[in-house]
């Protein structure tokens, strides 16, 4: 059957705006990624920050109406940098190839039906393509990767607020913690929960819809429409270790709820990484959070994009 395949190349920041957004629009095509190559038609473009290829497969009984919109959703990246303009083409059913991503020095994160290369040392995660935040690509899921393999350790519960796409569930269950994987967006929920069953790491990791404290009455987080009704996860002491790639804003409003939701008297526990957000929101969300009674362990930075570990303070 030949279906409509668009095409676009965006930063490696792009591809998760460019699933949020298609996940708001309720697109219901396949959606695959591969690296970006450079090609003749874009090797003068404006940008040298294309890391990889989108390519999206729609029927082709889609009317010209529907086509238009998905152009204009798409807009605003391209008008930010993230991404070239969708370019149409006809293409049988049979999709692209896929990649293998290595993160830090213990992570290979790869499509569910790719053949896996020799891991060497590294676990690997499996994702299904799906619409939710966490592709494994962009640089604030990579850096939240490299601070929870310093600081995971086996036995420990943790929390995965803002759960995504499952990549961080799997990637500590890898690590050997137990964890409760939360999102308050019903996509975000079924792509996780199909990632752990992918990965084999059922024992391990439980997913609901769900939120911290006062986060179950801050809307739908990246600007969508909530579905249900979100449940709070008591602000109680309860994890070792919380692990959330989300909005800085939201960081700072739940500075508090991630102190009290912490044990505190463990030698390696009372430990919270934040991630999601740039070095114009880093001062504020590190202070929101010493504000909280934490200290900064560490942190890890790519390009403008940071992320932090904070412990309790005694």
């Amino acid at each position: 059957m030949s279906q409509n395949q668009f095409t676009l190349h965006t930063t490696a920041e792009g591809v998760d705006w460019v699933r949020s957004l298609l996940a708001q629009h309720g697109f219901a095509g396949q959606l695959a990624v591969s690296r970006y190559e450079v090609t003749l038609d874009f090797a003068q473009a404006e940008s040298s920050e294309w890391a990889y290829t989108l390519t999206l497969q729609v029927p082709d009984s889609w009317s010209s109406r529907s086509h238009e919109q998905l152009h204009q959703l798409l807009s605003p990246l391209q008008r930010t940098g993230m991404a070239t303009p969708l370019a149409l083409q006809l293409a049988d059913s049979e999709g692209v190839g896929s990649f293998w991503h290595p993160v830090g020095d213990r992570f290979l994160i790869g499509a569910a039906d790719a053949e896996v290369p020799e891991p060497g040392d590294r676990a690997v995660i499996r994702l299904q393509s799906s619409l939710a935040f966490g592709s494994g690509l962009h640089p604030a899921t990579n850096l939240a990767l490299e601070l929870l393999e310093r600081y995971v350790q086996p036995g420990m519960q943790v929390l995965d607020l803002g759960c995504g796409s499952g990549v961080l569930s799997i990637a500590m269950a890898h690590l050997g913690a137990t964890v409760l994987a939360v999102d308050n967006d019903a996509i975000a929920v079924a792509a996780s929960e199909t990632a752990v069953r992918l990965n084999q790491v059922e024992n391990q990791v439980r997913v609901m819809v769900g939120s911290l404290g006062q986060g179950s009455d801050m809307g739908h987080w990246m600007g969508g429409d909530l579905t249900e009704t979100v449940p709070a996860i008591a602000v109680a002491p309860q994890f070792d270790l919380i692990a959330a790639n989300v909005l800085g804003r939201i960081h700072v409003t739940l500075a508090n709820d991630y102190r009290g939701a912490l044990h505190q008297q463990l030698p390696e526990g009372g430990i919270v990484i934040t991630a999601g957000f740039t070095d114009d929101y880093a001062e504020e969300v590190d202070q929101a959070l010493q504000q909280a009674g934490f200290e900064r362990l560490d942190q890890a930075r790519s390009q403008e994009w940071v992320a932090f570990a904070h412990r309790v303070s005694c």
